[in-house]
C-alpha cells in the first residue's frame, strides 16, 4: 500500500541527495504497488512538494510512470491528473519497461540493463 507519507519521506531523501536538481528526468516504477492511500488532499501535497524541485527556474522535468498492472494504472492516471495545474512538469505512462526507458531516451529495453550500466558507471 502507497501511502501520501510514505512518499514524502522518499522524496525528502531526494532532495538531500547531492544529484538532485530541476530538470532531472524522473522513472517511478509502480509495478510493485498492490493498493495507495486515496486521500486526494494529501496526494495534491506530495504534488506541491514535488513541483518545488521539478519545475524550479521555469526547467521542465519529465516524469514516466512504469504502471503495468491494473491498480499501477489506476494510480498513475490519477497522478496524471493531479499534476494538471502545474507547469513545468510533463508526466506520461507506459506499460512496458522498454517504452518507459525509450521516453527516456535510455538504449536499454529493462530496468535490469539500466541498472547493470548504472553498475559499470
Amino acid at each position: 500500500m502507497l501511502r501520501a507519507d510514505d512518499t514524502l519521506t522518499v522524496f525528502g531523501e531526494y532532495m538531500q541527495h547531492p544529484d538532485c536538481r530541476p530538470g532531472q528526468k524522473q522513472l517511478v516504477d509502480l509495478e510493485a504497488i498492490t493498493g495507495f492511500e486515496r486521500d486526494f488532499t494529501r496526494l495534491f501535497e506530495v504534488q506541491a512538494k514535488k513541483v518545488e524541485v521539478f519545475a524550479s527556474g521555469g526547467i521542465e522535468t519529465l516524469l514516466v510512470y512504469y504502471a503495468p498492472t491494473r491498480i499501477a494504472r489506476e494510480m498513475s492516471q490519477l497522478i496524471l491528473r493531479s499534476w494538471e495545474p502545474f507547469d513545468g512538469v510533463i508526466p506520461l505512462i507506459q506499460d512496458t519497461e522498454a517504452g518507459a526507458l525509450a521516453l527516456l531516451g535510455q538504449p536499454e529495453t529493462s530496468f535490469a540493463a539500466l541498472l547493470e550500466q548504472a553498475d559499470k558507471v
